[in-house]
């Protein structure tokens, strides 16, 4: 039990026992104390006034003396404005610090039995990972790391979006321009290959729709369907949708292969196969630099025929219905989502279909507690009308479905086109941000000891870290701008500041491993060291809140206030030259779990920590 429980525990049991009112633990509000306050942690009265028709002294009067009587972790109280605030004692601290260095496995849950669904990357097989796949991708990994420690059977998923245009628009562009190269031939990793042949594509539909607008052709489209007053310039830009589907000669070639897969035609699935093999393999590598794994993969091209069963079971029973030319609909209206096709009238699927069916075939395989779809914001509509229409079919994990919807991430230079080929690649942001980590470590000098094996190691470790870091620190909701030297930076709100901490108390404890014990005498603590064990004691809290909110972000800036705790306590008291024996023994206990809760917070977070750096 935290003392947060244990002070909401005493103040039910007394305000039964001295005044007659029966609340619940959850109605007892405990904060920590208001800095400019004398105590640690604050009962709020407010609650209780009413009910029991006294002042917030008179009841602060009647809670305060039976509180710190009825436990030694009590000393001191006052009522502040409503606000009743207690003074932590030593014994609170030394227990607090013996207790967590007994548990092993301190704030990590038993297995409850109970899976959750992660579904985070799900990429497109046209194109490598990108800086907005990092950002999902670590959100996801960060979110099903928590989970599991908080005692979850996680799954972590994927859907390949390995069909479509777009993937058609590779596999045209290699067929006409490629001359039979592949990633072997021209030491080009195997996704980014795929990626470059993309562009192409965009770049010579680009140059086709800027021949056909000085055509007649073109020109007449203009004269005939342009608004009042609108330039060239405005009218093309808007109506290169209509040339590609109407009158490019790419568009149509790419849309006729789109056909013949469809239709399974041999020659086509033989190249998409190849095609998409490149991308499996390049994303593999990239997977793996990011020490991330999946353990279920699903496919687009395996799920886009899924739902239309459970639509027609849906017509059945009246949640769906049917217009004159046979397509499918649900009215939403009720919940402020309007209607919504399921079904097109030749009774093809759209999107929401497929993710219907796929919900299905996951819960069907994993029945899960929760399922939690890491998106990108652009698709919350779409993930609040698919979570109704689950609700409305009655599945039995309505209740669990949440979308962990994040903002864009841009860059100091501005945002990122993948038609254009401005995105910036995942695999050349991670060996920049790795050798920025190496040049600013090698400024240092301080790794000149050890192996250039060693020392690479370390490089990967901090570049990693920073990276993580930087993105997993902003709440997901939030756009953000990543700023790779910013995220390096020694002193600031960085992974590298946090692994600092780490490996200063590394460096102690390597010399100090015995004199871990023996600090009964050691009474008169620090400020800092109060702080620490205060914020130490905040681990399970802060996990369980990152879970509830599914929010990584809170995690990542616990690591931070963590570490800053440290480095002002390093600063401040001397470990190694403390004023006694039990003293040192006692600040090197302290510094061992410190390190400890701050290698569990950045593991959480997907991020190892060096032993130097």
């Amino acid at each position: 039990m935290n003392i947060e429980e244990h002070l909401q525990e005493l103040t039910v049991k007394i305000l039964r026992s001295a005044c007659d009112l029966h609340i619940t633990e959850q109605q007892v509000i405990v904060n920590h104390t208001r800095s400019d306050v004398e105590g640690d942690y604050t009962v709020v009265m407010f609650p209780f006034v009413k009910a029991l028709k006294l002042s917030p002294d008179a009841v602060g009067a009647i809670l305060g003396p039976k509180i710190i009587e009825g436990s030694k972790y009590f000393s001191d109280s006052s009522v502040v404005k409503g606000f009743l605030n207690f003074t932590l004692t030593k014994e609170y601290y030394q227990d607090t610090l013996a207790r967590i260095a007994e548990d092993k496995d301190y704030g990590r849950k038993v297995k409850q039995g109970k899976s959750v669904i992660v579904e985070f990357c799900s990429p497109n097989t046209n194109k490598p990972l990108h800086l907005g796949h990092i950002r999902n991708i670590l959100l996801g990994w960060s979110m099903s790391m928590i989970l599991d420690e908080l005692g979850y059977d996680v799954v972590k998923t994927q859907i390949i979006n390995d069909r479509g245009i777009a993937v058609c628009k590779s596999m045209i562009a290699w067929q006409k321009f490629g001359a039979g190269a592949t990633p072997s031939s021209t030491g080009i990793k195997s996704d980014h290959f795929v990626g470059k042949y993309y562009v192409e594509f965009n770049k010579k539909l680009k140059a086709e729709y800027a021949i056909w607008q000085a055509t007649d052709a073109g020109k007449a489209h203009y004269n005939l369907h342009k608004k009042e007053d609108q330039s060239p310039e405005e009218f093309f830009k808007a109506y290169k949708n209509n040339y590609f589907n109407e009158f490019s000669a790419l568009g149509k070639e790419a849309k006729e292969m789109l056909l013949r897969w469809e239709a399974n035609d041999t020659e086509v699935k033989e190249l998409w196969k190849k095609m998409n093999n490149w991308v499996y393999e390049g994303f593999e590598t990239t997977y793996k630099t990011l020490g991330v794994e999946f353990d279920k993969l699903y496919y687009e091209s395996q799920t886009y025929l899924l739902g239309k069963e459970y639509i027609e079971k849906g017509l059945e029973k009246d949640t769906f219905y049917k217009k004159e030319d046979g397509s499918v609909w649900i009215d939403l209206e009720a919940k402020k989502l309007d209607h919504k096709l399921v079904l097109r009238s030749d009774g093809t699927s759209v999107y929401m279909t497929q993710d219907i069916g796929t919900a299905e075939k996951r819960y069907e395989e994993t029945p899960a507690e929760k399922m939690i779809y890491v998106v990108g914001d652009e698709q919350e509509y779409h993930f609040k009308v698919l979570f109704e229409i689950l609700k409305k079919i009655n599945v039995p994990y309505a209740d669990g479905l949440y979308h962990l919807s994040y903002g864009m991430v841009d860059l100091p230079t501005g945002r990122m086109k993948s038609r254009e080929g401005t995105v910036v690649d995942a695999d050349d942001l991670i060996a920049e941000i790795i050798q920025e980590a190496e040049n600013s470590a090698k400024e240092r000098g301080e790794l000149e000891e050890i192996t250039k094996e060693e020392q690479k190691e370390i490089y990967r470790k901090i570049g990693l870290s920073a990276l993580k870091f930087f993105i997993l620190r902003v709440s997901a909701k939030r756009r953000m701008v990543f700023d790779p030297k910013e995220s390096l930076d020694m002193q600031g709100q960085t992974g590298p500041y946090i692994q600092n901490a780490y490996v200063r108390i590394a460096s102690v404890l390597r010399r100090n491993e015995h004199a871990l014990s023996g600090y009964d005498g050691y009474t008169d603590l620090h400020s800092t060291e109060k702080v620490l064990i205060k914020e130490i004691a905040k681990y399970p809290l802060i996990l369980q809140d990152a879970a509830d909110k599914y929010d990584p972000s809170l995690m990542a800036n616990y690591a931070y206030n963590l570490a800053k705790c440290f480095h002002r306590f390093y600063h401040d008291v001397s470990i190694l030259k403390a004023e006694n024996e039990a003293a040192r023994n006692f600040r090197l206990l302290l510094s061992k779990q410190v390190a400890l809760v701050l290698k569990k917070s950045m593991r959480l977070l997907g991020i190892e920590m060096p032993e130097k750096m």
